[in-house]
């Protein structure tokens, strides 16, 4: 089975993802913050996938994301962002920075597969 790691602040939000995670066939490990997730990839962790919210308290999202990218050895490592934020500007500075694809949330479990599909495509294509 495949892991899937979500960053989130909101233990509530981690449980429904990772209900619907469950149902797409992965294992989840939850992050309540940015630096431990990091802190983890740094060691030698290897998700198959990384879910990262955007406003999270110390380490945004998209900091984190930044991060991750510029290490060569996370290069094909598909991240989404799942958040509420919707504006334009939010979504294109998400994939500015490495994003391979963005969800809103509330997400249905249609939303989040496609959105799987598309950072999998992504990282093939880069």
């Amino acid at each position: 089975m495949k892991v899937a790691w979500y960053v989130d602040d909101d233990e509530e939000m981690i449980n429904a993802i990772s209900l619907m995670m469950e149902l797409l066939d992965y294992d989840v490990k939850a992050y309540l913050n940015a630096p431990d997730a990091v802190r983890e990839l740094l060691e030698g962790a290897q998700p198959d996938l990384v879910l990262l919210d955007i406003n999270m308290p110390e380490v945004s999202g998209i900091d984190m994301l930044e991060f991750v990218r510029r290490k060569p050895q996370f290069k094909d490592l598909p991240i989404i962002i799942l958040s509420s934020e919707a504006a334009d500007i939010q979504i294109d500075e998400a994939f500015a920075r490495g994003a391979d694809a963005y969800v809103c949330k509330p997400v249905t479990l249609d939303e989040l597969e496609a959105a799987i599909g598309d950072a999998y495509q992504a990282r093939l294509k880069s």
